[in-house]
């Protein structure tokens, strides 16, 4: 084995949280090295938010921590030191103006992720941070505290002896950009406890054909809400979904599946009309059914419906799509009015974590301290990002947790 420069910090994983945590160590004055797998640095936060990149949300402690949905206590004090404000301030003092859009979701002015990552990677090479590209292994240990970590470049063995280390390699999700677990395998082989590991903020599957036959519509401002099998209520909001070949996806459907639990069989319904209650909508039916009475139904429900979605609903409903809309009984009115208001589909399911925008699971909070992010086990191990067990919904949220924790470990190690 080969062992190259000793450094004070190694951080494993050139992520969001791995290159905050270098970033934060190199500026106190420590000597970093940073060790990524890929040939670059942030390949993952580069296709985030479309390529845009929605760094975090605009919101104060209190409303962030709203939106977390696994462990929002233990990050109390990383959000604290760090907040959504201190992330906007970080990036616009280093020339990469930020803008809020809806939901108080926060962009690069250029919309270019690539953008966030330079300017990241070109803070840490600044500082002093030195890069490797090598896919670490294990970190080993005397006396509980961390030695070194030994990674591979290549068919080389390599290793580095340091005073602390840095564990951010991500979850499990998009694995093409090298978040594939790596560093749950490394930590449990340290003693830390590994939560269950599912994919979260992920597409759901449904049962019905319902959905292929709507394949690639989108919907806005319409209400869904999940029972179990019990029908107890899950989950509801107001939002935007689309439907695809196996089932829902879109923002709506991502927050959701966080709060599904793997309760699978569960119950979905679509309110198409939630601004408008029965009584208003029955009238706006009654409008539309007198201003085409001598159509066939299925022709006459353009101004209420996307087109799309008008012939699968039709056959759903049961009626007669050629029936003449003076044909149309009071009780088949009223039905399809309840089937707007709850369009009923059976979720069996998620997408495989591997297309899962977050991992849900990771090391275990009870053995992590939150004040520094340090492992109560092992001296001298910090944990920063996804590795974490800790989630929160789509809307800049994720990467928060990720700058947050890196900036705390950092700080700390």
């Amino acid at each position: 084995m080969t062992r190259i420069n000793n450094c004070d910090i190694c951080v494993i994983g050139g992520g969001p949280a791995g290159m905050m945590a270098s970033l934060t160590a190199a500026e106190s004055g420590k000597s970093v090295v940073l060790i990524e797998k890929n040939k670059f640095c942030g390949k993952k936060l580069n296709i985030t938010g479309k390529g845009r990149c929605n760094i975090t949300n605009n919101c104060d402690l209190t409303a962030f921590l709203e939106n977390v949905t696994v462990n929002p206590r233990f990050l109390y004090k990383a959000l604290t030191v760090f907040s959504p404000a201190d992330t906007i301030a970080f990036f616009e003092d280093r020339n990469v103006p930020v803008k809020t859009e809806q939901g108080r979701r926060v962009f690069p002015v250029s919309d270019r992720a690539r953008d966030i990552t330079d300017c990241l990677e070109r803070s840490c090479l600044a500082a002093g941070v030195r890069i490797l590209q090598g896919d670490a292994k294990k970190i080993t240990c005397i006396d509980g505290r961390v030695r070194s970590v030994v990674f591979r470049q290549g068919s080389e063995e390599l290793s580095i002896i340091c005073g602390s280390v840095v564990l951010a390699t991500g979850g499990a999700s998009y694995p093409l950009t090298g978040s594939t677990g790596d560093g749950y395998k490394i930590a449990a082989e340290l003693g830390h406890t590994i939560t269950d590991i599912k994919p979260s903020l992920v597409p759901l599957l449904i049962k019905e054909s319902f959905c292929p036959a709507c394949m690639g519509l989108s919907l806005r401002n319409v209400k869904t809400t999940f029972f179990d099998k019990n029908d107890n209520e899950l989950y509801s909001e107001t939002g935007e979904m689309l439907f695809t070949h196996f089932g829902v996806s879109g923002p709506l459907i991502l927050s959701a599946s966080a709060h599904l639990n793997s309760s699978f069989p569960c119950k979905m319904l679509i309110d198409m009309k939630p601004g408008l209650d029965e009584e208003t909508l029955d009238r706006r039916l009654l409008r539309d059914f007198s201003e085409n009475k001598n159509k066939d139904f299925l022709n006459s429900l353009n101004a209420l419906l996307p087109q799309k979605i008008i012939s699968p609903l039709v056959e759903l409903s049961g009626i007669d799509g050629k029936k003449k809309v003076n044909e149309i009984t009071k009780a088949e009115r009223r039905s399809f009015l309840s089937l707007l208001k709850g369009i009923p589909l059976t979720v069996v399911g998620t997408r495989p974590v591997a297309e899962a925008i977050i991992t849900s699971g990771g090391v275990c909070v009870k053995e992590i301290n939150p004040s520094t992010m340090e492992s109560k086990l092992i001296g001298g191990l910090f944990f920063a990002g996804e590795i974490i067990d800790v989630d929160a919904y789509t809307g800049g949220y994720n990467l928060q947790i990720a700058f947050s924790t890196g900036y705390v470990s950092g700080q700390n190690s």
